[in-house]
């Protein structure tokens, strides 16, 4: 089974799918610190560089997700987007972040470049139709509880907004308890839809 893929500009430098080869999406999980991430960003800029790849700078500023209620969640969406605005201009790289509620869209939108739905919440329609209002690029984490031939409901409604930059990533699917498997079969399902 072979689908071309839709191809997706992502700021002004990177472009996902078609015959563009293999673009790095990478950075620290959280923003800890603004010295940090700038260490983290020029780090996998050269290396990107020197590797002739696209790179996409990824960090959340803000992991509601977290499985403790005193694990650190990062700095918050107001510094958070000052952060990723900065690095973005300073590097020259598209950046991407997890939003969390139809309301982070908006001002997310006016920093990112790539508006990012967790996993566990890739089914919210309202995140969906707002992500997809926005006009930016929307990138789904699929759950780990969703089968990859229903990630098509999940298109459907962000394309109901009329944006069809849509790009999906694999996250896994859980098999019992603590047992995430990654089946690359998933990968040729999902780009067939």
């Amino acid at each position: 089974m072979s689908a071309k893929t839709r191809e997706i500009a992502i700021g002004n430098n990177v472009n996902l799918g078609g015959d563009n080869g293999l673009v790095l999406i990478a950075g620290p999980c959280v923003i800890e610190s603004e010295d940090h991430v700038r260490h983290m960003a020029e780090s996998l800029c050269k290396l990107t560089q020197k590797l002739g790849m696209q790179y996409i700078f990824k960090a959340s500023y803000d992991k509601g997700n977290r499985s403790s209620i005193g694990g650190f969640r990062g700095p918050g969406i107001e510094n958070g987007l000052k952060t990723l605005d900065s690095i973005r201009k300073e590097f020259g790289v598209p950046v991407l972040s997890d939003i969390h509620s139809a309301a982070e869209v908006g001002p997310s939108a006016e920093v990112l470049d790539i508006i990012q739905i967790p996993a566990f919440l890739c089914r919210q329609t309202e995140i969906l139709l707002e992500a997809g209002n926005s006009g930016k690029p929307v990138n789904v984490k699929k759950g780990q509880f969703m089968a990859p031939w229903d990630m098509k409901n999940v298109i459907a409604k962000i394309e109901s907004t009329g944006n069809a930059n849509i790009a999906i990533t694999e996250r896994g699917a859980s098999f019992g308890y603590n047992h995430l498997v990654s089946d690359m079969r998933a990968l040729p399902i999902m780009r067939g839809m």
